[in-house]
């Protein structure tokens, strides 16, 4: 396995000016497995002149010829799954089933965007008074800073890659530190399949926060994707204000499940497992306040109790366990004193609650006895912990469910109708009804309130990279 440890810029793969490099380590048992080059205000400011250049050439270039690179990189990815799905287990600790999902699920990016880019829609029509042709035209918006999470690692970078190439965007990436390396692999196989130099750039700056300002205060910079915690999206919204900088926000989550009285709990169960233990719950979609209902609560709690007492807790690269390690130690005390505090909070423990001596591993828990509000149930877990309160009123739950600043994903189980009805009162950009998962590359992803600000995937992603320019002509 090759792994790329150096920053990319302007079609060349480079030490950090100062030749400075942090480690990057296995969480499933914290040995370093990469040091990865440092890159400096000058290296940054390099990858922006060379976004810069690049950017008309790469304007200028066929959409055909656009989506055929992406649509390249693409197949590379496919003969290259495991390999990818690799990276990510070994920087990261999810589990492989996991880490093989999500790069089948990243590479799907290239392929519908590689489709997008020949698709992108314009106008052309009379005006109402009758005294011209209107012509809306839909053009680049210019150089993309795009920073992405250590949590999907490969799947936020080629969601923010696919439409920003495929729209004429030249791009920099700077992936989370946790994870340079699935970032820096992605890069290669867009070096291998021909994308131009300066198309493409990463950059990993410390310090991180005032030199992704410094980039973001350069006037070449017209668009900011960023997918992370709310605070930082605050932070950066504030720093793209000083230069009107177009942003996209993907922040974060506090997913609300509600259980219906009427729900088929073999259903629920199944689905519930999948929206709370997917990528071991370190998921801005991941399930994370679980409201039941009074008839089925002790049901529901005995089911999940069995089902999480089933699943494997181990080091990723071992394909038979369920669950890998969180990303860091740090990450897993996290989890670990949010259950501490629910159970000085007055939270019963039916199952885990303990963190591992060796490695960043906690166990697949659940909690009862929760109350709405406390400081587990207001707060994105981000680990395997399933926190269950219980309801008697339909209204109060979706009360509840609404009662917080994010939008971005809710679950819904129990009979369609209903379900259906209970999710369009919810206040989130995204609603599962009797299903664990949404994520689709065909569908608009993104949240309401404090969770974001427009759309990634389908359609809508690639207009988050292109401005209208209207041009009137005589009619």
């Amino acid at each position: 396995m090759t792994l790329y440890t150096d920053l990319f810029i302007d079609g060349q793969w480079r030490p950090g000016s100062d030749g400075r490099r942090f480690d990057v380590v296995d969480p499933a048992d914290l040995s370093t497995i990469g040091q990865f080059a440092v890159a400096t205000e000058q290296d940054c400011m390099d990858a922006v002149d060379a976004a810069a250049a690049a950017q008309p050439g790469w304007a200028a270039t066929a959409p055909r010829e656009r989506g055929e690179l992406l649509r390249a990189a693409y197949e590379i990815l496919t003969d290259e799954v495991e390999l990818f799905a690799e990276i990510m287990v070994r920087e990261n600790g999810k589990s492989w089933a996991d880490a093989i999902g999500e790069a089948n699920y990243a590479k799907e990016f290239f392929r519908w965007f590689a489709e997008e880019a020949v698709r992108v829609p314009g106008d052309y029509r009379l005006s109402p008074a009758g005294d011209k042709r209107i012509i809306v035209d839909r053009q680049p918006i210019g150089v993309s800073l795009l920073i992405t999470p250590w949590n999907f690692p490969a799947a936020m970078a080629t969601r923010k890659l696919g439409p920003a190439l495929a729209a004429g965007c030249t791009t920099i990436l700077k992936p989370a530190r946790e994870t340079p390396l699935t970032a820096a692999y992605v890069v290669d196989v867009l070096r291998r399949v021909g994308v131009p130099r300066g198309v493409v750039n990463l950059v990993t700056p410390v310090p991180t926060g005032p030199l992704v300002k410094r980039m973001i205060d350069r006037p070449e910079v017209r668009k900011l994707s960023f997918t992370g915690s709310t605070e930082v999206g605050r932070e950066l919204l504030h720093a793209c204000a000083d230069s009107v900088v177009s942003a996209s926000m993907e922040l974060g989550g506090n997913a609300p499940l509600i259980v219906l009285q009427g729900a088929d709990l073999d259903e629920t169960i199944a689905g519930a497992l999948l929206a709370k233990m997917r990528n071991g719950g370190s998921a801005c979609t991941a399930a994370n306040r679980f409201y039941v209902h009074s008839s089925l609560h002790d049901e529901f709690v005995a089911r999940m109790d069995a089902a999480l007492a089933a699943l494997a807790v181990g080091p990723g690269l071992e394909r038979t366990n369920d669950l890998g390690a969180l990303v860091s130690v740090a990450e897993r005390d996290k989890v670990a004193a949010l259950v501490d505090s629910a159970v000085a909070d007055g939270a019963t423990v039916v199952r885990g609650g303990h963190a591992s001596a060796d490695g960043a591993f906690y166990d697949a828990t659940l909690l009862t006895d929760i109350k709405h509000g406390s400081q587990i149930n207001a707060t994105e877990i981000f680990g395997p912990v399933t926190a269950v309160v219980r309801f008697d009123d339909v209204d109060e739950a979706i009360r509840m469910a609404n009662d917080t600043v994010y939008g971005l994903m809710a679950y819904v189980f129990g009979e369609e109708r209903e379900a259906i009805a209970v999710g369009r009162r919810l206040e989130a950009g995204m609603v599962a009804i009797n299903r664990g998962v949404v994520s689709d590359p065909a569908a608009p992803f993104g949240g309401v309130k404090q969770s974001g600000l427009g759309r990634e995937g389908s359609s809508e992603g690639i207009l988050e990279f292109l401005e209208e320019k209207y041009i009137a002509l005589t009619a």
